[in-house]
């Protein structure tokens, strides 16, 4: 730092405060050895456990617990009948999971653009997406606040589409006063370690469709008939037939018992997260050249990440420089996402939809994510709000 370089330093801290840490206790520890000790290492009745209990939660028919998200969003497409010659329409703000899904089972990915308030899919940009071709549309409720929902559903059925939303950051997000798992033909979450809940890894396809919930379930195990799971315990049998090819991407027992634990205490986590958020809002108030999260009357925001856009034209710097003042004051923050048209994997992406995602490219150029996890202190919520106020202060275009 040269001699007339502003100090970056605005806290003194001793140890890194991360972007995220799981909350794991005791509960989870013993829940955890339980299972170990049953001789349960893959998929038994835990995983039958933690599916009926997250189906009562999110209210809906049936819940289908799977090695992961990214599992559950090609499960979801293969199960919807999703080949080669459809088309899925997907936005580009998302994990590069919820594209990887598309090209894996043979289709052809069609990005459009989000609206700017709650970074979801735009309905009116989706219908004008809509082709002969479209199969099946896949909404990101971003951040934890859902899309709008209902319009989506509108525009899907008048034009015949399946719609499968990825709920990966929104495990208990709720839309009109109804939690998010049952509005769609499938839903996908995330149990990963850095989401609202966790089971290590793992995931989780909800529906209130019968025939969809068997599919899930076949395809997730090898395509073997429905109690096939039970042929290595005391009701078992030997026999058991393949309905269809299927994949090898159930969840096990012990990360079953795990997210049993966590979703025991999802509302605590979930409104901890709140609180914390609502520190950050009116921390940030009146800062100029800032934007905060929001969340609509519609709807109840999970709070998965607090998202915050830093403009350049009145930041010095912007989000990078402000990501390079947590650093530097040892605080973690991350971006999310780098959207799918700006890796080179997708370029070809880039050349045929880039134009038409102005909202996705301003999003991205402002986006930093802040920490966020339930064990939080108020004293690390009051470094964050600390090092953001005077990193923002110092770097205000006059």
């Amino acid at each position: 730092m040269t001699a007339d370089a502003p100090s970056r330093r605005f806290i003194t801290r001793d140890d890194f405060l991360p972007f995220f840490k799981p909350d794991i206790g005791d509960a989870e520890i013993d829940a955890v050895s339980e299972v170990l000790r049953s001789g349960w290492l893959t998929y038994g009745p835990k995983v039958r456990e933690f599916g009926a209990a997250c189906a009562d939660y999110l209210a809906v028919e049936h819940a289908v617990p799977v090695a992961s998200a990214t599992a559950g969003l090609f499960l979801g497409l293969k199960a919807l009948g999703v080949g080669p010659g459809d088309e899925v329409i997907l936005p580009s703000v998302t994990f590069v999971a919820t594209l990887t899904a598309v090209l894996h089972c043979g289709a052809r990915p069609v990005l459009v653009d989000i609206e700017p308030e709650y970074m979801g899919l735009d309905p009116q940009a989706f219908e004008r997406a809509v082709t002969p071709r479209t199969r099946v549309v896949v909404p990101v409720h971003m951040a934890g606040h859902p899309c709008q929902v209902a319009d989506i559903l509108d525009i899907a059925e008048r034009h015949g589409i399946r719609v499968m939303e990825d709920a990966a950051h929104a495990f208990g997000t709720e839309f009109a006063g109804k939690r998010i798992g049952g509005f769609a033909d499938l839903t996908v979450f995330s149990f990963y370690a850095t989401k609202c809940i966790t089971s290590g890894d793992g995931g989780l396809v909800t529906t209130n469709d019968a025939e969809l919930a068997a599919r899930l379930q076949r395809l997730s195990f090898h395509g073997m008939d429905g109690n096939a799971w039970q042929r290595y315990g005391d009701k078992g049998r030997w026999y058991y037939e393949i309905i269809e090819p299927g994949f090898k991407m159930h969840l096990g027992d012990p990360a079953a018992a795990l997210g049993l634990v966590q979703l025991g205490r999802s509302d605590d986590f979930m409104a901890r997260r709140a609180e914390i958020c609502r520190a950050y809002n009116e921390a940030f108030a009146d800062l100029r050249g800032v934007r905060t999260p929001t969340e609509a009357s519609w709807a109840r925001h999970a709070w998965h990440l607090y998202i915050l856009r830093v403009d350049p034209a009145w930041i010095e710097e912007g989000r990078d420089g402000l990501i390079a003042d947590l650093t530097e004051n040892r605080l973690g923050s991350s971006v999310h996402f780098i959207p799918l048209h700006r890796h080179p994997a997708f370029a070809d992406l880039a050349g045929e939809f880039g134009a038409q995602l102005p909202q996705t490219d301003l999003y991205y150029d402002q986006t930093v994510s802040l920490p966020l996890f339930p064990a939080m202190s108020d004293a690390d919520v009051a470094d964050v709000i600390t090092v953001v106020r005077g990193s923002l202060g110092s770097r205000l275009r006059s």
